[in-house]
């Protein structure tokens, strides 16, 4: 009887280990994908940052250039 308790027992906490083994590299897969995710919008923001300077600097030369026509 006591050998039967103590399987089931041994049983139960090495399932509970492996699901958390498990969930743990689930876990750290799923941050990956997510700091890729960052790393992909951070790009895209600076592309969207880049273009809002150059449309920045068209503006300001067409606003001199119209100044110094009037």
């Amino acid at each position: 009887m006591v050998d039967a308790v103590l399987r089931i027992t041994l049983a139960v906490v090495i399932g509970t280990l492996a699901a958390i083994v498990y969930s743990l590299r689930v876990l750290v897969l799923m941050e990956r994908r997510i700091a890729r995710i960052e790393l992909h919008i951070e790009k895209v923001a600076q592309k969207i940052l880049k273009e809002e300077l150059k449309i920045e600097k068209m503006l300001s030369k067409r606003n001199k250039s119209k100044k110094k026509k009037k």
